[in-house]
């Protein structure tokens, strides 16, 4: 009896490395096909389309300022930039009065949002900028990207097409010195946004979006409610995709490529990152995150060798999923983000891939998420608030 378990274990073991290596092939094969469509993409757009950037602001993030002053030598004709806080002694307003005394030709606006209209304080400033802003496309973006110089005229060309609804992109992380920083950039590279590209396959489409850059028109924000109706959502980027692409229209991944500046994680900031991040996936699309299990190629195939004893074709299997996945960091990584650090960095691949499979189990196994130092139980992809 204890012979035949041992059978069927070994035999998931195997399936699950099969799987795991039919994904990672899956992944290159859905950046060759998206860097084959941005190559195609004119990046050419009407003058005439003013744009309201919306920056939500809470603290200070890395790189900051440089971030925010990529925004300001934008290849485009009209725009406006507009900071939002809900603390009026935020230290991000510093950053901001320096922006506006270097870039006086900017119109760099700061709205007060006093107001606290839900749990999600970052959706609750975009309700009050998006009363203000001028313009009839708004793009939001987080306090810590930073975008070239193109960003704007190649982002807005998208919403040209009357059936595109909303533009979201791709995103690199820049580590800082920490080993904790560094897995996480890693992670972006290699495994979230390999993920953005298979569902954008497997879907014909992307149906949700990403913080990295959410650009759409005001007319469809209004259709689906508003920034109000994400008002107490902790992935309020993804529903906002969700909403937009549940009436109708198309959620474009566009070929742009921006960067976020991560802190100096600790391993345990790291950790909680990834479970409040997890917890918010699981939420947000749990069959999805279910079916993660089959793409740990890494614990599949060392199970496999470990029920195998040590069989050469238990490690000619382990080999082919390292080689599938070292394949897959450096088609996703390197040539559709561009991300120098991938190269620099794969030998942390293995150490990533066993811990995202303990992060996997513990995101299945709590609903408590801390963001921007609160604590929050989340409930169906909603936040409540919990009392320390």
């Amino acid at each position: 009896m204890f012979q035949h378990a041992i059978r069927i274990a070994e035999l998931i073991a195997v399936l699950g490395s099969f799987s795991s290596i039919a994904y990672y092939i899956l992944s290159i094969w859905s950046a060759k096909r998206f860097l084959r469509n941005a190559a195609n993409i004119s990046a050419a757009v009407p003058a005439s389309t003013p744009v309201s950037i919306l920056k939500p602001l809470k603290g200070t993030d890395p790189e900051m300022y440089e971030s925010f002053r990529s925004h300001c030598v934008q290849n485009y004709p009209q725009y406006e930039i507009i900071f939002g806080v809900s603390d009026p002694a935020d230290p991000a307003l510093e950053l901001v009065e320096r922006l506006r005394k270097e870039f006086p030709e900017c119109t760099i606006r700061l709205i007060i949002c006093s107001e606290i209209l839900g749990t999600n304080v970052k959706v609750s400033n975009l309700v009050q900028m998006a009363r203000e802003a001028r313009y009839d496309i708004l793009l939001v973006n987080d306090s810590d990207i930073r975008v070239p110089p193109d960003y704007l005229r190649r982002i807005t060309a998208h919403l040209g097409e009357p059936q595109i609804g909303m533009v979201t992109c791709l995103y690199r992380g820049v580590p800082a010195g920490s080993l904790g920083s560094r897995l996480e950039a890693l992670g972006i590279s290699t495994d979230f946004c390999a993920g953005v590209l298979v569902a954008q396959k497997l879907e014909r489409g992307i149906r949700f979006g990403l913080g990295s850059t959410l650009a759409l028109r005001r007319t469809d924000l209004q259709s689906i409610g508003g920034f109000e109706s994400l008002l107490d959502y902790l992935a309020d980027d993804y529903e906002l995709g969700v909403r937009i692409a549940n009436k109708g229209l198309r959620v474009k991944l566009s070929e742009v490529v921006v960067e976020t500046f991560l802190p100096v994680y600790t391993l345990r900031g790291f950790v909680e990152h990834q479970l409040r991040w997890g917890r918010c996936i699981r939420d947000s699309r749990p069959w999805g995150h279910l079916g993660l299990v089959t793409t740990f190629g890494l614990m599949w195939s060392l199970l496999a060798l470990i029920l195998g004893k040590g069989a050469l074709w238990a490690w000619l299997l382990l080999f082919a999923v390292l080689l599938a996945r070292a394949l897959m960091a450096i088609s996703v990584g390197k040539q559709v983000l561009h991300d120098t650090q991938v190269m620099r960095s794969l030998w942390l691949l293995p150490l990533r891939d066993l811990m995202a499979v303990g992060l996997w189990i513990g995101s299945l196994l709590g609903h408590t998420v801390r963001w921007r130092g609160e604590t929050f139980r989340l409930k169906r992809g909603k936040l409540v608030r919990v009392q320390e």
